[in-house]
């Protein structure tokens, strides 16, 4: 998943002293990333959220502040350097179901399509002017292109 933990740069730890030690260009990027995998992990659980039973332990949909922790799908990327891509580097493309039933490999690939296709549709939107592309890398799917995360 993305490292979509709201106030993780603000604990006190020793090297960063409650500072942010992240760029902005990707802490901007990540929070505009996470908006658009919240509004496709929504619009899958309408769609799907009861196709398998959820596991156990997960809360059920909108039962916790982030749909990354509740509902039966966990969306997310993330960061590759892209050494030994054909992209390079980019944001790996996760969509996890949380079930104890076996999700037939023809249905993950179906969801993923799915996946992929809205995530077309929506980064125009969430990122205006910049030449995203989200592409097949290997196995996996990955978002690369105009990313601007800035230099350090």
């Amino acid at each position: 998943m993305l490292s979509f933990r709201p106030g993780a740069d603000k604990q006190n730890g020793a090297r960063g002293k409650g500072r942010n030690m992240r760029h902005a260009n990707v802490m901007d990027w990540e929070a505009r990333l996470k908006a658009v995998f919240d509004r496709i992990d929504h619009a899958l659980e309408d769609k799907y959220g009861d196709r398998f039973p959820l596991h156990p332990a997960r809360p059920a949909r909108g039962a916790t502040s982030n749909p990354e922790h509740d509902g039966l799908f966990n969306l997310g990327a993330v960061f590759t350097a892209g050494y030994g891509s054909q992209t390079g580097p980019g944001y790996v493309v996760e969509v996890h179901f949380s079930t104890l039933a076996r999700v037939p490999e023809a249905w993950r690939e179906r969801l993923a399509a799915e996946v992929v296709e809205q995530l077309r549709a929506e980064l125009p939107r969430a990122f205006p002017g910049r030449d995203l592309r989200v592409t097949r890398d290997g196995p996996v799917y990955k978002i690369h292109g105009d990313l601007r995360l800035g230099q350090v």
